[in-house]
């Protein structure tokens, strides 16, 4: 199980101006949908935006806290 606190805190250490919306898909906290709007992802494709919260959340996939990720990653401008 992770907090959605503990989940942004991991993506802002890539993306520091992230927006980072949790919305907990079945009640256990590990299958999560997750909006997050950055400048960061600004002239990236879907694949490449996706490898970096990927990258950012690498500990807590690979210890089982999350166990199921739906992500939305856009820019301000497309938010």
């Amino acid at each position: 199980m992770i907090t959605p606190e503990v989940l942004t805190d991991y993506i802002r250490k890539t993306l520091p101006d992230a927006v980072v919306t949790v919305t907990d898909r079945t009640g256990t906290m590990n299958h999560l949908k997750v909006v997050i709007v950055s400048d960061g992802f600004q002239g990236k494709n879907l694949l490449d935006r996706h490898r970096m919260i990927y990258q950012a959340l690498d500990a807590p996939m690979k210890d089982g806290r999350i166990h199921a990720l739906e992500l939305t990653a856009r820019t301000n401008d497309e938010a």
